[in-house]
């Protein structure tokens, strides 16, 4: 059976996440539905990461097994046809080794948060950020995020549902950026490694927004970070504002 990587972008609202589950609408859900459609029976696809219920996609990685050959485009074109009108877009599509898979070839995942300050609520923008409603210092974040770097026991940035063997990661970028959004000013995380645990980017934001805002010091995330204590960690941010941005691979896989 072909093998084809899909990659894929996606609203996060509506979904309870990208795993299936019985009787919520998921992202895996609707892919296979739409597979369905090009090829009647069951089909179990694989993703480079389940994302959580509200988080988003720019560029999702999932991989599936069908029985003709298809031309990459064309498999897009009509997956594309059968996913709407679900906010799910497949954006490109490669044939693939038999024994290449979304997860576990993956060498890298990146990560965007986005923050927005300012006082009114969000209209174009709802669901796609956090709101918060005052400023903060992106220099006081960037000082806090840069003792979060490296190889290290995140324990205290680990949900208590995460199911990893070791809280042991490797962090290898945590940049924090201001930029101008069209709806005002928003603070940018982009986040970098090989693997996540569960919650640990949104860990990450939510302490450092405590950074940023004057409640926190820089080094109150190191004190944080060595604790080893769930109990350390500042507030957990929503979903919103969460985007799985890119998965790198030993050899690139759409060209």
């Amino acid at each position: 059976m072909p093998r084809y990587a899909l990659k894929v972008e996606y609203q996060g609202a509506p979904f309870a996440g990208w795993q299936r589950q019985k009787d919520q609408p998921s992202v895996q859900g609707a892919i296979e539905g739409a597979l369905a459609r090009l090829q009647p029976g069951a089909h179990t696809i694989a993703a480079a990461g389940r994302t959580d219920a509200g988080v988003h996609a720019l560029g999702q990685v999932a991989h599936c097994d069908l029985d003709k050959d298809w031309e990459a485009f064309r498999l897009s074109e009509a997956l594309n046809h059968h996913l709407k009108p679900h906010p799910v877009a497949i954006t490109a599509a490669a044939r693939v080794e038999d024994d290449w898979h979304a997860r576990f070839s993956a060498v890298e995942r990146q990560y965007l948060f986005r923050i927005l300050m300012r006082r009114a609520p969000a209209t174009h923008e709802a669901g796609q950020v956090w709101r918060v409603n005052h400023r903060l210092d992106a220099v006081a974040m960037q000082q806090g995020a840069d003792r979060l770097l490296g190889r290290h026991d995140f324990t205290t940035f680990r949900s208590s549902l995460c199911q990893a063997a070791s809280p042991v990661k490797t962090l290898d970028e945590l940049r924090v950026e201001e930029v101008a959004g069209f709806s005002g000013p928003e603070i940018h995380f982009h986040v970098r490694a090989r693997s996540f645990l569960h919650n640990q980017v949104r860990s990450f934001v939510g302490t450092l927004e405590r950074v940023g805002a004057g409640a926190w010091t820089p080094s109150d995330v190191q004190d944080a970070l060595e604790s080893r204590d769930r109990a350390a960690c500042g507030p957990v941010c929503p979903p919103q504002g969460l985007y799985l941005a890119q998965v790198r691979y030993p050899d690139p896989v759409f060209g």
